[in-house]
């Protein structure tokens, strides 16, 4: 019989995808413009890689697609930092375990994507370039 998760259960669950997208935006190649990311762009992108963030395992080929989409999409600083901006404020009252956060931080080398800045949940969004 299949139980379906409790509301705050799949909060958490939303939460932790959401720092995962911004860790992921932090990475991107420099560029100034205005942003044109919206954070409903950025969710729809890694929603798939929630489940992989929480328990690891393989990583979905839908995670690794949605993160080479932000990275073709945020080309920008202002871009990453909107993208950044989203995740933190949905973000703010969940913490993290230290084993999620290392599966996040690894998820663009998992994807063979290149990122060129650190992963890291305490960013400052306003600094990155």
């Amino acid at each position: 019989m299949m139980t379906m998760a409790s509301p705050a259960a799949a909060l958490l669950l939303s939460c932790k995808l959401f720092f995962c997208m911004a860790l992921l935006l932090l990475l991107l190649p420099p560029n100034t413009a205005e942003a044109a990311v919206s954070c409903s762009e950025v969710y729809s992108d890694l929603y798939p890689c929630v489940s992989y963030v929480i328990s690891g395992g393989g990583v979905p080929s839908s995670c690794c697609n949605g993160i080479r989409s932000l990275n073709d999409s945020a080309t920008t600083t202002a871009d990453r930092q909107a993208v950044c901006r989203c995740i933190q404020s949905a973000t703010t009252s969940v913490s993290f375990t230290s084993y999620s956060l290392r599966l996040a931080a690894a998820l663009p080398a998992r994807c063979g994507v290149r990122v060129p800045y650190p992963m890291s949940p305490t960013t400052d969004c306003d600094m990155i370039p």
